[in-house]
């Protein structure tokens, strides 16, 4: 019997030249030596010592899952007691508790391998080599597609990665090349076949990967230096993940020997059609640009744009997002934040003035009222002490004397509606306190009736003829 890494040639076209790609009597031959060997290595499990390798490799699969019966549930619990951990570790943990099985079955069978290579011949246990080989890439294959954040990108990867291994463990990775590469088709120079496609994508897989990973490491960095703006470090961060991910694509095809000038020239062509067709996306784009540039707004800032009014959540490609005091979140575009009116309450500064109106009887001294208002709203939390509120007349009513108090907040992000409201309690409170009276519009309505009123004029009587 061979050893795994052992191959015969049992196609005829690998004798010669091969043939050349999309051959249909080439890829039959492939398909035929796979199917051989394949056939070989079946026949070969019906030797004595391969039965008794099969027969050991399913008795470590039911112990396995025994052990995963067993210890799963406590592995579970003391999971559950490592709240303080950090995330990754947690997320580690939770993929070796579902995969379990397989770890106590890599646990088991290579140990037993050495042993076994010590004291017989290696032929009695290359059948558990080879299935050791299989369930440690498929473990590691598993731990290490974790850190691909899509799903579909990291099953695929995943089961591309469990094929390719297979394979390679069976010996069968140059035809399987071959076969892969006979699917193809030619444009111009360009021979495009399975195998261009399938390495493209596993390069820029692989490489996006390592993009994220530094993009991830550089950005905390950028968010943790303190003498970078907000808008600052979201340009920076959006600027470097375009650079990272557009450098991934490229090189990964490049790798592959994909010609990059008739993509340019194509990709050129597709711009200037976008261009056209998605004018408002690209407006948009543009505008997030220059928003960041010239730090208009920025993270955390307050803003009224028409009747929205909340804090800026974060800065996007194309939108703001906006969350106001009620939860909504808002999505503004970009170009409506440059060719609109935009309130920015705390542009410069985070201080911000509101106002309060008021009225109260003509025979309340306005001098008294104006000092009662004034320490009445100094009373109330929130407002700054060291801008001194004011309280000024701005008028004489129908039936009051109006006026304004003007006070001083630096938490605009904590509300406004709700500090006005406190202010006028306030000023209710220090009011009745004080006597002073709020005044209301009073109407007189007299009931017109038969019967004549005492002030009336004495009713004429009608004259009469004779």
């Amino acid at each position: 019997m061979p050893e795994p890494g052992a191959r015969a040639n049992l196609s005829p076209w690998r004798k010669g030249q091969p043939p050349p790609p999309g051959s249909p009597t080439g890829s039959l031959d492939i398909v035929l030596g796979i199917w051989d060997q394949i056939e070989g290595f079946g026949l070969g499990l019906l030797r004595p010592w391969n039965a008794y390798q099969a027969l050991i490799v399913l008795g470590l699969i039911i112990v396995a899952h025994l052990l995963r019966m067993g210890l799963g549930p406590r592995f579970y619990d003391w999971m559950r007691g490592r709240e303080g951990w950090p995330k990754w570790r947690m997320r580690f943990l939770v993929l070796l508790h579902r995969r379990l099985r397989l770890v106590f079955f890599v646990i088991m069978i290579w140990p037993l391998v050495w042993v076994m290579r010590e004291v017989t011949w290696p032929s009695r246990s290359y059948l558990l080599v080879f299935v050791g080989q299989l369930a440690l890439a498929w473990l590691v294959i598993a731990i290490v597609t974790r850190l691909i954040i899509n799903n579909f990108a990291r099953s695929t990867v995943r089961y591309v990665g469990w094929t390719w291994v297979t394979l390679a463990i069976l010996g069968l990775t140059d035809e399987a090349q071959s076969l892969l590469d006979s699917a193809a088709i030619e444009l111009g120079d360009v021979h495009l076949s399975l195998w261009v496609i399938l390495q493209a994508g596993v390069a820029i897989v692989a490489l996006s990967v390592g993009a994220r990973f530094i993009s991830m490491t550089t950005a905390a960095r950028i968010r943790r230096n303190a003498e970078i703006s907000p808008s600052m470090q979201v340009l920076a961060i959006k600027f470097l993940q375009l650079v990272l991910y557009g450098a991934a694509f490229f090189l990964g095809l490049k790798v592959v020997g994909v010609d990059l000038t008739g993509l340019a020239v194509f990709s050129g062509a597709v711009g200037v059609g976008l261009g056209f067709g998605l004018q408002k996306v690209v407006s948009n784009l543009v505008s997030g640009i220059i928003i960041l540039l010239d730090k208009s707004i920025k993270p955390g800032d307050v803003i009224s744009l028409g009747e929205t009014f909340g804090w800026i959540n974060s800065l996007g490609a194309r939108y703001v997002s906006i969350t106001t005091r009620d939860g909504k979140e808002y999505l503004i575009p970009n170009e409506d934040l440059i060719t609109g009116q935009v309130v920015n309450w705390s542009h410069s500064n985070d201080f911000v003035r509101l106002d309060v109106h008021f009225g109260t009887a003509y025979h309340d001294d306005p001098h008294d009222v104006r000092l009662i208002a004034i320490a009445a709203a100094q009373g109330v939390e929130r407002v700054l002490s060291f801008k001194q509120p004011v309280c000024h007349i701005v008028g004489f009513g129908d039936s009051s004397i109006d006026y304004v108090l003007r006070f001083w907040i630096s938490d605009p992000t904590a509300g406004l509606t709700n500090i006005r409201g406190n202010v006028y309690l306030a000023l209710w409170d220090a009011f009745r306190e004080n006597g002073i009276s709020i005044p209301f519009p009073q109407r007189e309505v007299r009931m017109l009736g038969d019967a004549p009123g005492p002030d009336s004029a004495p009713a004429v009587p009608e004259a009469t003829g004779g």
